[in-house]
């Protein structure tokens, strides 16, 4: 449902939000520790940037860091500069009219409305305040995935939060 970009900007935000303290941390940090391809995760900074989320501040101790407070961000918000509108075009209007035309795009009209209320109710102070689980005991269950926010010291990190 959410595009790679889109994950990447929402796992930077948080070590971001954990992290920065008011400083900016650099990109090659941020790297480091969401274990991802520094050009990739730069694109996706400068996504944030344009769209007001983020400030990049240049200079030898220059990096990113929030330009609003994170109870101000809104998951619609980085969704959007990540990857763009939510829309749900799946069939022709009959001109003039705006109903939909058959029960498949009432459907997904109905789901883009549900995600886009869902995604404005939380925002990025939501999910600072709920740190990942702690990873199981043993080797990893086959085809289990892991948590998207248990990248490298998130747990230590939300540890130290609280």
């Amino acid at each position: 449902m959410l595009t790679q970009t889109c994950e990447l900007a929402i796992r930077a935000l948080v070590v971001l939000g954990l992290e920065g303290n008011g400083r900016p941390t650099s990109p090659k940090r941020l790297a480091s520790r969401l274990d991802c391809s520094p050009s990739y995760l730069a694109k996706t900074l400068r996504a944030l940037v344009k769209s007001g989320i983020l400030q990049s501040v240049r200079g030898a101790h220059g990096g990113f860091l929030l330009a609003r407070p994170a109870a101000d961000i809104t998951l619609l918000e980085i969704v959007e500069s990540s990857q763009g509108l939510l829309v749900a075009n799946y069939c022709r209007a009959i001109a003039g009219h705006q109903d939909p035309v058959c029960g498949f795009h009432c459907v997904m009209r109905k789901l883009q409305e549900d995600t886009v209320a869902t995604l404005s109710s939380w925002t990025l102070k939501n999910l600072l305040e709920q740190p990942p689980p702690e990873p199981p005991p043993g080797p990893p269950q086959p085809g289990a995935l892991p948590c998207k926010m248990a990248f490298t010291g998130s747990v230590d990190i939300w540890r130290q939060q609280l």
